[in-house]
């Protein structure tokens, strides 16, 4: 069961880090080594490889600074494994990981389970908080490379002419609620993490931001909807385009979303489950932030603000109903009920707000302080969460940044209006 419904709340550290890092190799259950050696453009990582890096994570900044005298299991494994962390030292370039043939698939479990062996022994000897933290932070860490090992599977498979199934599986579909908008107040509104659990830095400090009334819509874009703005031609059409989004349609030509195709005047969406008919119902996912601010401006709408999307969703709870990893559809469903519905899980929502720091952001000390503050420029923030990221991971406050031209990530559209 690839599931980890929400284990650092629900039971203490030790079983949570076993049950986390146990979902890590079950992503990997139905897959071959070569599978597992996969790695299709410079921004997807092999699950070898993943699964190896989120290892050494807990090597390099657990065991290696809370065990006195620790020695790495191999040496090598810090250039091999390391992602970005220049404060620890050099690392092997990260479009060429798929050809670290070695260590094997195999290797790469042996070392889990032996840096597995001592963290669970330092956990279970050690009173101190810092070790706690510590730890927390390797699962909310690793949680990020379980849904980055779906979507770069995803990304890897499609590219073979075969198309092969992560699995087979067949996702039950039904009607979307039909599209509304909700009236939201705005005013000085609170902004950022304030609960007393965990938190990532840039989530901080909690903040007043003025948003003026605004709309949000219900639900996510649908396929539907969305196959209407390709109909009128909307990727032929420059007329609702950034600069950017226009060059960056006609250098690749863009002619619809990542994972579709058109057979017979069909329409296909490329799924983990397979080659499916696409479902007009379900909201649609793998788009751009150019793709969506395109689609928002044929609409006559735009995106959300990050301000705005928190403060509708902190009313909301993020577990329930939402359609997370652990729901084992590994796709968006079509969205049932009233009030705000796919806050959480489902896709990304892009928001119109660059990463930036909030007021007063101050990054962790050391090396960990690399974790998201160096990556403050040139990206936009999404929000919620999709149906491959892990419940327990997902907040309100939480800010997923990626690049306006990325769709390899579950990332879909939610409308919003000036009120």
């Amino acid at each position: 069961d690839m599931a980890v419904a929400n284990p650092i709340q629900a039971q203490n550290l030790t079983d949570a880090y076993t049950a986390v890092r146990a979902a890590s190799g079950a992503l990997c259950a139905t897959l071959t080594p070569e599978d597992c050696n996969l790695q299709a453009m410079p921004d997807t990582s092999p699950l070898k490889w993943h699964l190896a890096h989120t290892t050494w994570f807990f090597e390099t900044f657990v065991l290696a600074e809370f065990v006195p005298g620790y020695q790495p299991l191999n040496p090598v494994y810090a250039v091999l494994f390391n992602s970005y962390y220049n404060g620890v030292g050099e690392q092997f370039p990260r479009p060429e990981r798929s050809v670290l043939s070695r260590p094997t698939l195999d290797e790469v479990m042996e070392y889990r389970h032996a840096v597995d062996a001592e963290v669970v022994a330092l956990l279970n000897a050690s009173t101190d908080t810092q070790v706690e933290a510590r730890v927390e932070l390797g699962l909310h860490h690793e949680a990020q490379h379980q849904e980055l090992m779906l979507t770069d599977i995803k990304y890897s498979l499609f590219q073979n002419p075969l198309l092969p199934a992560y699995r087979e599986r067949d996702v039950a579909t039904g009607e979307a609620v039909a599209l509304s908008f909700i009236d939201c107040a705005g005013g000085q509104l609170e902004t950022g993490y304030a609960g007393d659990g965990f938190c990532f830095d840039n989530e901080l400090p909690r903040h007043t931001e003025y948003v003026a009334p605004f709309r949000m819509a219900n639900r996510l874009v649908t396929n539907g909807e969305f196959m209407a703005f390709v109909a009128d031609d909307g990727y032929r059409n420059p007329e609702h385009w950034l600069a950017d989004g226009w060059a960056t349609v006609q250098e690749h030509d863009w002619r619809q979303p990542f994972y579709w195709g058109n057979v017979d005047g069909q329409w296909l969406e490329y799924t983990l489950n397979g080659l499916q008919p696409l479902d007009e119902s379900a909201p649609l996912s793998h788009v751009s932030y150019f793709e969506a601010q395109a689609y928002a401006s044929w609409a006559g709408k735009r995106l959300p603000t990050e301000a705005e999307w928190e403060s509708v969703a902190q009313a909301i709870s993020p577990v329930g109903s939402a359609n997370f990893v652990d729901a084992d559809r590994l796709h968006p469903a079509a969205a049932q009920g009233d009030s705000v519905l796919q806050l959480f899980g489902d896709c990304w929502e892009w928001t119109q707000s660059a990463y930036l720091p909030y007021p007063g952001y101050q990054p962790l000390a050391g090396a960990v302080g690399e974790y998201n503050g160096k990556f403050m420029s040139g990206q936009m923030v999404l929000r919620g969460g999709s149906c491959m990221s892990q419940a327990f991971h997902i907040r309100s406050s939480y800010r997923n940044f990626f690049y306006a031209p990325d769709r390899w990530q579950c990332s879909g559209i939610r409308l919003a209006a000036d009120a």
